[in-house]
């Protein structure tokens, strides 16, 4: 009874292992691309020289947009850049041998000394 059972499971088990197995779709074919004629791309580059030449007739920006700091949509400060990363001020008490401050201290920890709440 144990043999078949066994055998059950094991036939049960691979059915299942080959129906999870899906077939590999066609490949679906794309539609090949449309090539530009060269009068067409020479056209476009001859627009686009003109869209250059326009934006240096515009008056230039303010000289205080270029010392504004770069920020992000939201308004923050985009960290990506030099003048937006700040450092943290260094801790006033002691410090460990790597160089970073001990935190068993009031001086660099400020929940130092308190009770913790529960």
């Amino acid at each position: 009874m144990k043999k078949l059972l066994i055998g059950f499971l094991a036939m049960f088990m691979g059915l299942t292992v080959a129906m999870a197995q899906a077939p590999a779709a066609a490949p679906v074919k794309k539609e090949a691309k449309t090539t530009k004629t060269k009068a067409e791309k020479t056209e476009k580059k001859a627009e686009k020289k003109a869209e250059k030449v326009k934006p240096a007739e515009k008056p230039a920006a303010p000289a205080a947009a270029a010392t504004d700091t770069k920020t992000k949509k939201d308004g923050t400060p985009d960290k990506r850049y030099k003048e937006n990363k700040t450092s943290a001020a260094p801790a006033a008490g002691p410090k460990k041998k790597n160089g970073t401050p001990d935190m068993r201290y009031k001086a660099n920890n400020k929940n130092a000394g308190k009770k913790k709440t529960s």
